[in-house]
C-alpha cells in the first residue's frame, strides 16, 4: 500500500473524510478545537495554619492549603504558564456566624492569602469569590432569615467584600452566589472605592447541581440541616432543566457591567455554554466542577478509564462548546501534559 493509503485502483467514494484522519500530523492540521494553557484557571483552597496541607478526601490530589503552601502551589502553576487562580476559603466553624461577618475581616484568612499571592506571585492573576457560604453558619450563599435567603441584604455584604478583596490585591472578583442585581452592586462599589480596573467574572448561569458535593466537602460549607434553614439552594441557583433562562441571566449581567460570563457546572451543561457563547460579547468561562473531577479520578483509580485521556477529552469538549476559559482542578496536570 502506498503512503497515500491507496488500497487498489477500483473506483470508490469521491468524498473520503478518513483522508483527514489517516496520520497524526494530518489530524493535527485538521483539528478544529485547540486547548492550551492560556485557557486554564486553577481553583485553590486556602485554610488557616501557615503550613497546612490537607488532602480533600473526595478530590484526590487537591488540598486545603495554608498560606505558605498556597503561595508555593501558585508559583508552580505560574511557572507552568497557568494565567490565573481562583481562591476559595475553608473557614473554621467557630468563625462562622448567621450574618457571615468574618467575610469582612480585613485581617482574615482570605485577604491575607490574596495579599500573599499578590506579593509573591505578582504576575499571576488572582480571582476572588464573594459568596457567603464559607463564612455563613447556615451554609447558604446568602443571609438566611425566617427560612428565606435574603437577596438585597446579601448583596450589600458582598459589595463590601468586593472592595475588601480589591484592597488586598484581587485582579478579578467573581460573585458566585446567584443573587439578583449583584453584578451592578459590586461594580458600583468597586468604582466608588477607586477600583475601576478590577474586573467582574459573573457566575451567570450557576445551576443547583449535585456535582458540587466534593467542593462542599473541601470547604465544609453545605447548608445546615436544621429547622428554619432551606435544605437546598434551589431558590437562587438555577433549575437544571432550564437553558433559555441562562440567556436572560446573561443579558442582565452584561447590562450590569460583567466583564466575563460563566456557566457552572460544565460537562452536563455544554449546550448552555454554547448558547451563552453565541449570545455573549464578553469572554465566556466554564467551571469543570469538583464532581466532574472526582468522577474521572475515581474511575481512573479503579482502572476503568485513563485519567489523562479522559481529562483531556472532557476539557476539549468544554472548549469545543465555546468556553474561552475553564476553571478546572486538572489545570496543573493539563499544563504539564501540554508542556510535555
Amino acid at each position: 500500500m502506498s503512503r497515500s493509503g491507496s488500497e487498489n485502483t477500483t473506483p470508490g467514494p469521491i468524498h473520503r473524510p478518513r483522508r483527514l484522519r489517516q496520520s497524526k500530523n494530518i489530524r493535527r492540521m485538521a483539528r478544529e478545537t485547540r486547548l492550551s494553557v492560556d485557557h486554564l484557571i486553577a481553583p485553590l483552597f486556602v485554610k488557616a495554619g501557615e503550613e497546612t496541607r490537607e488532602e480533600v478526601p473526595s478530590m484526590p490530589g487537591q488540598y486545603r492549603l495554608g498560606v505558605g503552601p498556597l503561595v508555593e502551589e501558585a508559583q508552580e502553576l505560574h511557572a507552568l504558564g497557568v494565567p490565573a487562580v481562583a481562591l476559595f476559603p475553608a473557614i473554621a466553624d467557630e468563625k462562622k456566624t448567621p450574618d457571615a461577618r468574618t467575610a469582612l475581616d480585613e485581617g482574615g484568612l482570605y485577604p491575607r492569602a490574596v495579599r500573599a499571592l499578590e506579593e509573591d506571585v505578582p504576575d499571576l492573576t488572582v480571582i476572588t469569590d464573594t459568596a457567603l457560604d464559607p463564612y455563613n453558619s447556615d451554609g447558604h450563599d446568602g443571609i438566611v432569615r425566617e427560612g428565606r435567603v435574603l437577596n438585597d441584604e446579601t448583596v450589600e455584604v458582598m459589595a463590601e467584600m468586593a472592595v475588601l478583596h480589591a484592597e488586598a490585591g484581587a485582579d478579578i472578583v467573581a460573585p458566585s452566589d446567584m443573587m439578583d442585581g449583584r453584578v451592578a452592586a459590586l461594580r458600583r462599589a468597586l468604582d466608588g472605592a477607586g477600583f475601576p480596573g478590577v474586573a467582574l467574572l459573573s457566575y451567570t448561569a450557576k445551576y443547583a447541581s449535585a456535582y458540587y458535593a466534593p467542593f462542599r466537602d473541601a470547604l465544609q460549607s453545605a447548608p445546615t440541616q436544621r429547622e428554619g434553614i432551606p435544605e437546598g439552594k434551589d431558590t437562587y441557583q438555577m433549575d437544571p432543566a432550564n437553558a433559555e433562562e441562562a440567556l436572560r441571566e446573561l443579558r442582565l449581567d452584561l447590562d450590569e457591567g460583567a466583564d466575563f460570563a460563566m456557566v457552572k457546572p460544565a460537562l452536563p451543561y455544554l449546550d448552555v455554554i454554547r448558547r451563552v457563547k453565541d449570545a455573549s460579547n464578553v469572554p465566556v468561562a466554564a467551571y469543570n466542577v469538583s464532581g466532574e473531577y472526582a468522577m474521572i479520578c475515581a474511575a481512573a483509580e479503579r482502572g476503568w478509564l485513563d485519567r489523562r485521556e479522559a481529562a483531556t477529552e472532557a476539557l476539549t469538549s468544554i472548549r469545543r462548546a465555546g468556553a474561552d476559559l475553564i476553571l478546572t482542578y486538572f489545570a496543573k496536570d493539563m499544563a504539564e501534559w501540554l508542556a510535555g
